[in-house]
């Protein structure tokens, strides 16, 4: 399907441009999000009849969002969720999440404007980027831990897992002695054979 774009859409093109796209993306996010119409005479002229207002309130709206950037870029936002001893989240951290955080910390951000390709599923720092406007978009700090200890000494950048594991694996390390080949036991301090043994016997009872 063919549409006119309402206004930028990433990785298609900017306000104006006629595009083909597959039919279930025009119908199930382009159209109903007014980014775009479809691309036939009817719309091409209304669009151009339009096109310097269209173009008006959007630059209007990116003029808006720059603003709000500068309440959001850069900001960091710390979520505890429960984890296993790998890492592993018991659940996941969603955009809603996010954008629930982000807006505790005083920053109006709206779920849609959290672009998160997955749903996060493992301690550690994450940069997420927000998409307050089709041209304006910032990177935000997620770090999620297991407690607020945890958080703090992920947000100084120790890594928490690496350090975990570190402290795993010497817990494991068996002492061995200097010169010893591994798996070989100690000498006796007093090596001998079972006979010798029974000749010092009998020269002390002599």
């Amino acid at each position: 399907m063919e549409v006119i774009l309402l206004e930028r859409v990433e990785k298609l093109g900017a306000i104006g441009d006629v595009v083909k796209v597959k039919d279930g993306f025009a119908r199930n996010y382009l159209l109903p999000r007014k980014k775009a119409l479809r691309a036939n005479d009817a719309n091409r002229k209304v669009f151009e009849a339009n096109r310097a207002k269209i173009e008006e309130e959007n630059a209007s709206r990116r003029s808006d969002a720059e603003k709000a950037s500068k309440g959001v870029d850069g900001k960091t936002v710390q979520l505890i969720r429960q984890a296993s001893n790998t890492g592993q989240l018991y659940g996941s951290v969603s955009a809603r999440d996010i954008a629930e955080a982000l807006e505790a910390a005083g920053a109006h951000v709206a779920k849609s404007q959290v672009v998160l390709d997955r749903p996060i599923k493992a301690i550690g720092m994450h940069e997420i980027k927000v998409a307050l406007h089709p041209e304006v978009a910032v990177t935000v700090k997620v770090n999620v831990a297991r407690s607020p200890e945890e958080a703090d000494l992920q947000a100084q950048g120790v890594d928490v897992m690496a350090q975990m594991f570190e402290r795993d694996t010497a817990a494991f390390t068996e002492e061995s002695e200097p010169g010893l080949e591994p798996g070989i036991p100690p000498a006796p301090e007093n090596p001998g054979t079972p006979e010798e043994a029974e000749v010092g016997i009998d020269e002390e009872q002599a």
